[in-house]
This record gives C-alpha cells, structure tokens and sequence, in this order.
C-alpha cells in the first residue's frame, strides 16, 4: 500500500513537472481582437498591431535564442505596427544567466513592419540598467522608445505611458502629446494599473506587467497579479466606461522560471472603421 501510494505521488509529480515545461516553454499562443472606431480613415483597410510584452531574457527560460524564434514568429504574421509593452530583462535570483543589454536587444533588431517598432520600458527595465538598454534599443532605427510621449504610426494616434510600477508614469504629459495626433488613441502602457485613470477618448489600452498570474488555477484566476486591482485587469479584454484594455500574458517570466495554467501570447489587433448603416 505504501508503494503504490510512493508510486502514485511520483507519477504526480512528474506530471506537474511536465505540465510546467509546456505551459512555460510552449510557441506563443496567438490572440486576436477587432477595435473598430469611427476614427479611421473612410475607406483605409484595417490596420494591424502585433503587441508583445514581458520578454524577460533569462536563462533557463528564456534565452535569446528562443526570442530570435518568438521574433521570428512575430515578423511571419505581417502587421503593420509592433508594440513592445516593456520587461526586455529579467534579473530574478534563481536564473541560470543574466544576459547583457547587447545580448537581450540583439534580437528585436530583426523585427520587421512597416511602420517600425513601438516600445515602452517596465519596471525590470529599469531596475536593470535602463540608461543601458535604451542605448541598445536606439542602435535599431525602426525601433521608437516612447517614455510619456506620444507619436503617429500610420493611421493611429499612439501614447506611451513610462512605469506606472516604478513611478515614472505621467498619463497628463501623455495624453496631453496625444493631443495634436489624429485616428484612433490606443495607450501602450506597462501595467494595466493606469486604466481608470486614463481619458474615455483612449479607445484601447495595451498593458502587460500581470502574466495573468503567471502561476494560475485550473479554474481561472491567480494568487498574485502584481496588479492593485487584484484580478479586475489582470488578464484577457475588460471593458469599462467606453474603454477597452488588453492585457497580455506575456512572453517569459518573473521571479520564477515557470508558468502553470498561463501560456505566453502574442496578440494581434486588428483596427478597421466601424460598420455603417447605408
């Protein structure tokens, strides 16, 4: 009797184990949404962003090879406009290597739209060496790094809100370089934390930071979000007050090298003018 309990626990176990090599070092899961808006030009085809986050270069996990693959995966899909919504690096304890800045940017040089690359930094970012990896970041001319700025890309007004997490988040400054920019208004933002605050002409927000817990239950929902609001923002699509927000799962992990029921994403956004009655 105690063997076959001996037996049943190992066989647990190994089961978990394997259940935690695939949900952390699977292909990226590719989601999709449709933002449609009366501000896209009449007649423009839709538009497409490719949004990234939560890189988190570090071994084991996470290897810069196995960006140059994501990379790869993200190039094949053709977007427009790719979003990088921060944490390039991860410094957790437990990592079997901490990369350089040099190593853990190389990658994204390879990324490919035609309207370029949009970043904006996270709070390993900067707890890394950010002054670092932005240099890094500027050797790459398609890649624009915005830090409570503002910029068109095609048809689409795009904010980029600094660290809410850290403290360097000015959503006013933001909002107000918004402001001369014309189509849809579509935030990049770390953490999805600066949600409420910000102005119902933001039609989209696109946040990270969560790994919608990273280690989750089966049934849904997670023991720490690293989010104020707990599990309102978490994960997933919310909608609220005539504003939607994305929040993405990411790519790598944080604190530790595994994920259990959540998977790495890549979202793709497709904003197209809203249906007309004729």
């Amino acid at each position: 009797m105690i063997r076959k309990a001996a037996l049943f626990l190992i066989l647990c176990a190994v089961i978990g184990a394997a259940k935690v090599w695939y949900d952390t070092m699977r292909d990226p899961v590719i989601e999709r949404f449709v933002l449609e808006s009366d501000k896209m030009p009449a007649g423009a085809g839709p538009f497409t962003i490719a949004f990234i986050t939560d890189i988190h270069v570090a071994g084991p996990d996470m290897p810069p090879s196995r960006v140059e693959e994501i990379v790869a995966q993200v190039n094949a899909l053709d977007a427009d406009l790719i979003a990088i919504g921060g944490d390039l690096v991860s410094e957790k304890r437990v990592a079997t290597h901490i990369y350089e800045a040099e190593e853990i940017v190389a990658p994204l040089g390879k990324l490919d739209a035609p309207h370029g690359v949009v970043f904006v930094p996270g709070n390993h970012d900067h707890w890394y060496d950010w002054p670092a990896l932005s240099a890094e970041l500027a050797r790459y001319p398609q890649i624009t790094v915005l830090e409570n700025e503002a910029m068109q890309f095609g048809p689409l007004a795009i904010g980029g809100v600094d660290d809410d997490f850290v403290g360097y988040a000015d959503i006013y400054a933001t909002t107000e370089a918004m402001q001369p920019l014309t189509g849809p208004r579509i935030m990049l933002t770390h953490t999805p934390d600066v949600f409420p605050s910000l102005p119902v002409n933001i039609e989209l927000s696109l946040a990270g930071h969560t790994h919608c817990g990273q280690i989750a239950y089966p049934w849904g929902g997670a023991p720490a979000t690293m989010s104020d609001y707990g599990d309102k923002y978490a994960c997933g699509v919310v909608e609220e007050n005539g504003k939607t927000l994305i929040t993405s799962a990411g790519l790598g992990t944080s604190l530790l090298p595994i994920r259990l029921f959540t998977h790495p994403e890549i979202w793709v956004i497709e904003v197209r003018g809203r249906a007309r009655d004729n």
